[in-house]
């Protein structure tokens, strides 16, 4: 017994001291053979920036709400008292109202499209309409004017603090002025009051033209 583990034993260790001498020779081969040749290091590839992009068209999207897209079809100027208003078939979007002092014409948009329009009755020289963009401030269905003999304003919406506001109540004729304000036709002016709402922007000019695929603001 002891003879034959001895045997097992003895080929064991010629086997592992064959083992050896073939690693040291791979190993001699290896620090012989040649080193690969350096390659060319590649240019980096340009770097992307998909959130630049992605901001760069969610502000042109932006941008193109206030973009006139749509004109409403009226023949001739606006006369005193007349009024339009087509909804129907306007995406949903920002609400855009324009006043111009010199057409004396109020236009309401939505997403850039024009769904509303009529003559509006506006302040005179000792009491003007204001020029500039204003914020719809509050909503107020039946309000009056205390500073100006409790005259009805219904429909009001407020766009300054000390008074001036667009709103109904009021016959938009030739010769008739309001204190600053910018009256306009009653049903106009309930259909606007529906669909506006708290912060909506109201932009007046004086003398501002637009047409199709010019910027509102």
């Amino acid at each position: 017994m002891d003879a034959i583990l001895k045997w097992i034993g003895g080929t064991t260790a010629v086997v592992g001291i064959a083992l050896a001498g073939l690693a040291m020779s791979g190993a001699a081969e290896a620090d012989s053979a040649p080193a690969p040749a350096p390659t060319m290091a590649e240019a980096p590839a340009p770097a992307l920036e998909p959130l630049g992009a992605i901001a760069a068209k969610a502000r042109a999207d932006h941008d193109r709400l206030y973009t006139v897209r749509r004109i409403l079809p009226i023949e001739g100027p606006i006369k005193y008292g007349e009024w339009y208003w087509d909804d129907k078939g306007v995406p949903d979007g920002p609400l855009l109202i324009t006043v111009d002092l010199e057409a004396r014409v109020i236009s309401v948009f939505r997403g850039g499209y024009e769904i509303g329009a009529a003559a509006v009755m506006l302040g005179t020289d000792d009491h003007p309409t204001p020029l500039g963009h204003f914020p719809i401030l509050t909503k107020e269905r039946h309000n009056v004017s205390e500073k100006y003999g409790n005259a009805p304003m219904p429909w009001t919406l407020r766009l300054t603090w000390d008074g001036i506001a667009i709103h109904g109540g009021n016959e938009v004729e030739n010769g008739y002025a309001s204190h600053g304000c910018v009256g306009i036709p009653d049903e106009l002016a309930k259909r606007l009051f529906a669909v506006a709402k708290k912060g909506d922007m109201v932009v007046i000019t004086d003398g501002k033209r637009i047409d199709l695929g010019d910027p509102i603001v």
